[in-house]
């Protein structure tokens, strides 16, 4: 009776899944392929009310067969599992206990889903269109929503790290060059990991800046970037009511959302707007014209002609050809600069990676900047703009370039790197003696070893003879390195920057003429190099007993740190007891001087603070000596406490024997942010009624009683505990700036300054509370009292100043005093020192 019964059973299982009808689930063991259910187009899973459908399928009725989920009505592919790695028609999808796999013909796994935490006991297909492994608790194990390609539905969220990519054409469905990418502040298109469009340039976006995205999502009303678990909007474009609409990162590199109505698609956005901005719209270096879609790629630039190439786009003219990529085996990179030339595309034209790339260099001519990508086997071409300096480099791969008929006189040129004489090919020939003849001449064969001997030998001469006078001139000068056993080729130090002899640096900045700057470490002078590029030279005098290969090795580590906000180092030297830093010159001098207006001063640093942030053309802020600390020899750390800081911006920590950490630089940036709200000093005079307007309302300041000396953070600390900020705001910002941006600044300047380093946020966390990411906190005020006494001091100090007309360098000394700790009644509090004991001498 048993058997009889089990019959039927399979019987229908059979009919369910092999069938004009489909279940929503399916369970191991099974198995499908497009052979076994060809009548049905491959089809072995419907959703419960057969919106989508699970299919092995052949887009474009090829011989490329993926496991696909599709939207029934419109026939759209929203999903495919192995889009890398096609199958046969005969090859299979498996469950199992184990999860999906995807086998050819030949049982050769081509994909599978990755190991689960326990067995899979049925597969479902969700009426939103997700695949889901459920285990025997209906437990969810994987899901396809958690795998997106290049499509997302309403129901799925793309979260902040992963992203979309491309395929690579309408019936091939490998990967291709396009990716959108969510951050989270902005999800960003990028095609082969270069930047040319992001959500928040549209003009249809709304954005909130003050919060932090989670994940993207497509619903009924639009497009959404969401945050704090889809409760808080980041960014919206909204759009008209739709019961289904996808989101599609198509082929071409567009980003595209659509909704299904009736029988059919509407395109509701699309990004870029401009067609031209698309990355490879018209192939490598082809001229796209217009705007919108669709875009006409008719023509090159000027000295360029159409490519008979499978990818198209267009070549330089004769006797130009293109270089090869960096990672081809014959990409030319044993050639100097000289092999390569530089050709002009024109006027009128942009390219679409320079709206979101960071110059190469600043403040270079142009010559210097086709040097930099001569250099650069990634680099492909430059856009160099005359009126600042800045150099752009355009690496690895080259797209279109765009027709600009709005261009100006001080957009940047655009220059594509060619090689000179030959093709790539014949120059790799010329390099293997394998490739083909060699017809040198007899006089030639002859001639040239000779020649080269000669060459040699005079080359070694010179040489000899520079050295011989260098050291000469060492031992006449007493500059011989005792702590050195010879000279800088006796060892190697791999990452160093470029080494420049002294008498090089001597004629660089005719013999150390101009002074810039000065510091705990030495002095800065102006210099132009051989090539015109102006730059900043640091003599150091301030190295203790460190040997030329200490330096030298702490150099190698500075020299390969690079950051847009920081100060690049280009070179150095290390000749006799000579020690020589060569920085980019930043030729807007440092904050301090747009800030305050004052004059050059010698000032001891080695922290955050207006004076050590440097600014360029267009007000690009960079810190400047990092890593200098680093060239401290080892004796000197003990006197490490006391030689770090300066008035002003010298964090409690320091006087106290607490942990050092990057809470003290958060201490030092605080200071700055308040002075780049007041724009002035933490410390200056003012009369009392300048700080006490009654007509602001509130009662008096305690930290302003008076005239004379205020320290300008406690009186920040009073404004914000009464509300009144815009009372702080510099009166060049007057009209220009809300309350509400002001109370955000100072807020969070209040959180730096913090007396217990645990309590200030990271550097991270700042950026995002002054870009809006995150919400502004409030600081603790227990942790802000230590500045009440700070203030009663410079007030105090100040009173007596005018009584007795003291001496003025006693009294600021006492006035900028830091606390150490004593104890008053139940409160930890502070006793002072002076303004020398705290910055010393360097």
């Amino acid at each position: 009776m048993g058997s009889f019964l089990f019959i039927p059973a399979i019987f229908l299982v059979f009919v369910v899944v092999s069938g004009t009808s489909f279940t929503e689930f399916i369970y191991p063991p099974f198995s499908a392929s497009h052979y076994e259910f060809i009548d049905n187009a491959g089809t072995f899973l419907s959703s419960r009310n057969g919106t989508f459908k699970a299919a092995m399928l052949n887009p474009g009725a090829q011989s490329n067969f993926y496991l696909c989920i599709i939207h029934v009505s419109s026939n759209t592919i929203i999903w495919s599992a192995n889009r890398n790695a096609s199958i046969s028609s005969s090859g299979e999808m498996n469950l199992t206990v184990k999860g999906i796999s995807i086998s050819d013909m030949d049982g050769s796994l081509v994909w599978s889903t990755p190991a689960l935490k326990s067995s899979v006991y049925a597969l479902l297909l969700t009426e939103l269109g997700n695949l889901i492994l459920l285990d025997q608790f209906n437990g969810s194990l994987w899901e396809s929503f958690h795998y997106p390609t290049d499509t997302i539905v309403i129901g799925q969220q793309l979260s902040v790290g992963s992203f979309l990519s491309s395929s690579s054409g309408v019936s091939n469905f490998s990967t291709g060059d396009y990716r959108l990418i969510l951050s989270a502040s902005d999800a960003i298109l990028q095609w082969r990991e270069q930047t040319y469009w992001k959500l928040s340039m549209d003009t249809e976006a709304y954005m909130n800046s003050n919060y932090i995205a989670e994940y993207m999502a497509i619903n009924r009303t639009g497009l959404q970037l969401l945050g704090s678990n889809g409760t808080v909007v980041v960014i919206q474009v909204l759009l008209t009511p739709s019961n289904f609409r996808i989101a599609q990162l198509d082929y071409s590199g567009k980003f595209i959302v659509r909704s299904f109505s009736g029988t059919r698609w509407n395109q509701e956005f699309v990004g870029p707007v401009d067609g031209c901005r698309i990355p490879f719209s018209c192939g490598r270096v082809g001229l796209c014209t217009g705007s919108g879609y669709p875009t006409t790629c008719s023509s090159c630039p000027p000295t360029f002609h159409v490519s008979s190439q499978d990818e198209g786009g267009c070549l330089p003219n004769s006797p130009y050809s293109l270089p090869l990529p960096c990672n081809s085996t014959n990409n030319g990179s044993h050639l100097n600069s000289s092999a390569f030339s530089y050709v002009q595309l024109g006027s009128g034209v942009d390219y679409f990676s320079i709206l979101f790339s960071e110059p190469a260099e600043y403040g270079v001519n142009l010559s210097v900047c086709q040097d930099l990508c001569s250099s650069n086997c990634s680099c492909l071409g430059v856009f160099y703009q005359n009126s600042s300096g800045s150099c752009y480099m355009l690496e690895d791969e080259l797209g279109s370039i765009i027709s600009n008929i709005n261009a100006g006189v001080n957009d940047p040129l655009g220059y594509i790197k060619a090689l000179v004489g030959s093709t790539p090919t014949e120059l790799n020939n010329s390099n293997n003696p394998s490739s083909g003849e060699r017809n040198f001449p007899v006089a030639a064969l002859v001639l040239l070893p000779f020649t080269g001997f000669s060459l040699l030998a005079a080359l070694g001469f010179l040489l000899w003879g520079r050295r011989r006078q260098s050291k000469l001139k060492e031992i006449k000068l007493g500059h011989v390195d005792s702590h050195s056993s010879g000279d800088m080729d006796a060892f190697y130090i791999p990452g160093l920057p470029k080494r420049f002899d002294y008498e090089e640096l001597e004629v660089a900045t005719d013999d150390f003429k101009t002074l810039i700057g000065s510091g705990g470490f030495g002095v800065v002078y102006k210099g132009v190099l051989p090539d015109k590029s102006v730059v900043a030279v640091k003599k150091i005098t301030n190295l203790g007993v460190q040997g030329k290969k200490d330096f030298c090795a702490e150099i190698a580590v500075i020299g390969n740190i690079h950051h847009a906000n920081l100060v690049k180092l280009k070179g150095f030297c290390a000749q006799g007891r000579q020690r020589l830093l060569v920085y980019e010159y930043m030729n807007r001098g440092s904050l301090d001087r747009t800030l305050f207006v004052v004059a050059d001063q010698k000032i001891i640093h080695c922290d955050v603070k207006p004076e050590n942030i440097l600014l360029q053309d267009h007000f690009q802020a960079k810190l400047s000596d990092f890593g200098l600390s680093k060239l401290l020899s080892p004796e000197q750390s003990s006197l490490f406490t006391t030689m770090r800081g300066t008035r002003g911006y010298l964090a409690p920590e320091w006087l106290t024997n607490s942990a050092i950490s990057e809470k003290t630089d958060v201490y030092s940036f605080g200071m700055v942010l308040l002075e780049l709200v007041s724009g002035r000093k933490n410390t200056l005079r003012l009369q009392s009624h300048n700080m006490n307007d009654s007509s602001s309302g509130g009662g008096q300041s305690s930290s302003s009683s008076g005239s004379g000396l205020v320290y300008f953070p406690l009186f920040a600390l009073e404004m914000h505990e009464q509300g009144r900020y815009l009372e702080l705001v510099d009166p060049r910002l007057e009209g220009r700036v809300t309350r509400e941006e002001v109370e955000k600044f100072v807020r969070v300047a209040l959180c730096c300054v913090q007396e217990e380093p645990a309590l200030r946020p990271n550097m991270n966390t700042i950026v995002g509370m002054l870009e809006g990411g995150i919400p502004s906190s409030q600081p603790n005020f227990e942790s802000l009292n230590f500045l009440r006494f700070i203030g009663r001091r410079f007030t105090e100090a100040s009173v007596i100043e005018d009584a007795t007309e003291r001496n003025d360098r006693v009294l600021y000394q006492e006035s900028n005093s830091f606390p150490t700790q004593t104890t008053i009644g139940s409160r930890t509090c502070f006793s002072y020192i002076s303004s020398q004991e705290v910055s010393g001498p360097r």
